[in-house]
């Protein structure tokens, strides 16, 4: 039983605002359920199985908090070959040389769930055992009936460098080597043995829309080797304060990951962490849902209560994702709850980095903004814990978002422009400092700047003045700066591309390109130049 489509038709969206669209699709969802579940009664006469194996409360296999879902009787009368998975998302292990994790849903209880993978469509013949997450969402009296949901999670370790896998996910009945589902085989790449030039793309706060899937159009044009989700992944918590009485519909991550399947089945997913995504009904850190529906590298401090936090070298970059709530001054629920260990981890790692001989270049993610001039602003915790890092180990690229516009700054260092970088130019991170950019255009609703501040890009270039703005402190008041660093400017819907190219003069090509894939920004960071 394939599940039937829940996006809104084009000519219908055109006419709905973003409430009305999420109304739309939280209503479509919950009626999809219902038909579902009927379908399973009507077709039980054969017993499928159960998930087995799901992990106790903090383990890895289930979410911190969370409990173990309990199938539903009509869940316990399908057969396996009426459950379709659906929302398949790669991402990377520790090693992306060697190690791929492979992820999806199913909307109903299966059993024996697994990944077939080989290197080629038509010999799938090795065979994985799948983890089982399941995730139990509290129902609360007139907003939303409980929910369960099932995710599962496959490590595949011992891969060859620079090879193409094909693969397929499947349970007992639902073989997806079999003719009939043959269609549903999905391929990745794992990282080449030694550096060569790749393209990776990155954005920040996508949620479910229109512009949200444009973007990921415009991501599988660019043929990246991988993806950077800078946080607020979803919005399936429309307040993004980390607390229980933030409204949320867990429903919505399925339109999500259904959404994404087409570009996250082949292009590994690197999602960190935002302020939507602490979602307070699952721990007391709210990170029990990334825990089950995500599967990231557990090269973190500590993967099972920072799942956010990690890093990876691929090619002559290093990646390093950062778990601002741990910082923020805006927004408190999670401030210091790694007690130092991040930062302390940060300096470490950033250290490890600069002194490997194949790493040419340090890229760091996270969500709250450094310097922004849009609405959240900056952040001064995050200027206070980590830039000092950031300058200690000349990292070369800092990308967040929360704000949700496209904008560069000029290269920084010590808390000042070091170095104008218009757009096309090029900047030296030994010398100028580093370049910030703030990509929270992924697709949800759009901000702006402040009164009088005009958009300056690329086709539409403005005379750079100073710009009045704020930063949020200890205290949580909004300090007053006026600032030079706002070089680039654009509210619209957007993403980064960035070609990483190695080889005797190494550099990093950025590129800021909107949702339909014109370019707005543009310039390269190159060491020692």
């Amino acid at each position: 039983m394939d599940l039937p489509d829940v996006g809104i038709p084009p000519r219908l969206a055109s006419r709905m605002s973003m409430a009305e669209q999420y109304e739309y699709l939280r209503t479509r969802l919950s009626r999809r359920r219902t038909l579902v579940t009927a379908g399973a009664v009507a077709a039980g006469a054969v017993a499928g199985g159960l998930l087995t194996g799901c992990g106790g409360p903090g383990s890895r296999g289930a979410a911190p908090g969370g409990t173990a879902a309990v199938p539903s009787p009509a869940a316990s009368l399908v057969h396996g070959s009426a459950v379709s998975p659906f929302g398949r998302h790669l991402a990377f292990g520790a090693d992306p040389k060697t190690q791929m994790r492979v992820s999806w849903q199913v909307p109903l209880a299966v059993r024996r769930p697994y990944v077939r993978v080989g290197t080629r469509p038509d010999d799938l013949g090795r065979k994985t055992a799948a983890e089982v997450r399941a995730l139990h969402t509290p129902g609360v009296t007139g907003v939303r009936p409980a929910l369960e949901q099932y995710y599962l999670h496959a490590a595949l370790d011992g891969l060859r460098p620079g090879t193409t896998y094909y693969y397929g996910v499947g349970h007992d009945g639902f073989d997806p080597a079999s003719p009939g589902h043959r269609s549903t085989i999905g391929a990745f790449r794992t990282a080449p043995a030694r550096p060569e030039t790749f393209v990776f793309t990155a954005f920040g706060d996508q949620g479910v829309s229109r512009a949200a899937a444009a973007n990921d159009h415009v991501v599988l044009r660019q043929k990246p080797a991988f993806h950077l989700h800078a946080g607020d992944i979803c919005y399936a918590d429309v307040n993004g304060r980390g607390q229980q009485s933030d409204g949320y519909d867990p429903a919505f991550w399925d339109l999500f990951l259904k959404q994404n399947e087409p570009v996250a089945r082949s292009v590994p997913w690197m999602v960190t962490t935002g302020n939507h995504d602490m979602e307070a009904w699952y721990s007391p850190d709210g990170y029990g849902g990334q825990l089950a529906r995500f599967s990231l590298p557990d090269s973190g401090f500590d993967p099972r209560t920072a799942p956010g936090v990690y890093a990876f070298t691929y090619g002559n970059v290093g990646f390093v994702a950062l778990d601002a709530n741990d910082v923020s001054y805006e927004i408190p629920a999670n401030l210091g709850y790694t007690g130092g260990r991040q930062t302390r981890w940060l300096d470490a790692k950033l250290g490890e980095l600069r002194a490997a001989k194949d790493v040419d270049f340090i890229v760091v993610f996270f969500h709250h903004c450094a310097y922004s001039t849009s609405t959240h602003a900056s952040d001064g915790g995050v200027r206070a814990e980590w830039l000092p890092l950031f300058a200690e180990h000349q990292v070369d690229l800092v990308i967040n978002g929360h704000n949700h516009v496209y904008e560069r700054t000029d290269a920084i260092r010590n808390g000042d422009v070091g170095r104008a970088v218009p757009v096309g130019a090029s900047t030296d991170p030994t010398r100028d400092g580093t370049v910030y950019v703030t990509a929270g255009g992924g697709g949800r609703d759009l901000y702006g700047f402040p009164p009088g501040v005009k958009e300056s890009y690329e086709g539409h270039l403005t005379r750079h003045d100073p710009v009045d703005t704020f930063r949020w402190t200890k205290s949580r008041a909004a300090r007053a700066e006026t600032v030079e660093w706002s070089r680039v400017r654009y509210r619209g819907f957007s993403l980064l591309s960035v070609e990483a190219v190695s080889g005797a003069a190494p550099r990093l090509r950025v590129s800021a390109l909107t949702d339909s894939g014109k370019r707005i920004d543009h310039f390269e960071v190159r060491r020692g130049a």
